[in-house]
């Protein structure tokens, strides 16, 4: 039987989605570095906040490597995967229509990565990280396939994430890897404020992400995941981790930041309080 995840999450993404994309995007143009690309970093957070960050990582890369498969590793924010978890048939539905999973490719992860990676598409339900993804590879590259993975932080992501890459490079057709991790959650509502509140704070957060952030343009994925437990500057700490080793493995040999920005930044209310960090980046 056909496999069809239907949306989640469309709260994360409200309204006429190729509209968004379009406003996102209008007037930005991709930058000349670097030539060409391999991967990348995206937020997940609902769009009227990091959609537009998001869109510039999707836009650069379909100019610059015109993927025929993403291979997409999500954040987790449920308890339901066991492990890393390829949702390895069928297609995803999205508000522009379907996106099929890459079939051949998930079996080639799968065969390649065993032990590393199990089959669970059931670890994909009630999870927005790649849901929220989708639309943009849909209007960008309407043909492109994906495979999706639930990547949960643990100490070999970056390992995880080098075989990924490894094997990608293997499978002779133009492949991307594409992570989602949003960065620093700040405020009461978090249950983190270390820093206080007002412009100070801001800059404290900012300074935070930062770390995390130039650990991934470095490619120093082994280190990720422990600066994301010291200083809690990462939801998707596993995703970014294997990302950045997949994207070395794969050639690329420093990050590009294309963007970082805040909730604050994009709709700021009186004095800081809150905010999570977003930052796209191109491999």
């Amino acid at each position: 039987m056909l496999m069809t995840r239907q949306p989640y999450a469309r709260q994360f993404y409200p309204g006429d989605c190729k509209a968004q994309i379009e406003h996102f995007l209008k007037d930005y143009a991709v930058p000349e570095e670097p030539a060409k690309a391999v991967g990348g970093i995206v937020p997940h957070a609902g769009w009227v906040f990091s959609g537009a960050v998001a869109a510039k990582v999707f836009k650069c890369l379909s100019v610059k490597a015109v993927p025929d498969t993403f291979i997409l590793l999500g954040a987790v924010h449920t308890w339901k995967p066991r492990g890393n978890s390829i949702y390895s048939r069928g297609s995803w539905t999205t508000p522009l229509g379907d996106v099929k999973v890459d079939e051949d490719a998930a079996e080639k992860l799968l065969d390649a990565l065993a032990g590393d990676v199990i089959e669970d598409p059931d670890a994909h339900e009630g999870e927005h990280s790649l849901e929220v993804q989708l639309p943009f590879i849909k209007y960008l590259c309407p043909d492109a396939k994906i495979v999706p993975i639930a990547i949960p932080p643990d100490e070999i992501t970056h390992i995880t994430g080098k075989k990924i890459g490894e094997a990608a490079s293997q499978m002779g057709k133009k492949i991307v890897v594409v992570g989602t991790t949003d960065l620093t959650h700040y405020g009461d509502a978090y249950g983190f404020a270390p820093f206080g509140y007002g412009s100070n704070a801001k800059k404290q957060m900012e300074e935070s992400d930062a770390r995390i952030i130039k650990l991934a343009l470095m490619m120093r994925s082994g280190d990720i995941r422990k600066e994301a437990q010291k200083s809690h500057n990462a939801c998707g700490s596993g995703a970014l981790a294997a990302t950045v080793a997949a994207a070395k493995a794969m050639g690329a040999e420093k990050g590009y930041l294309l963007q970082y920005t805040t909730s604050h930044d994009v709709m700021p209310e009186g004095e800081f309080e809150m905010a999570v960090g977003y930052a796209g980046i191109l491999f």
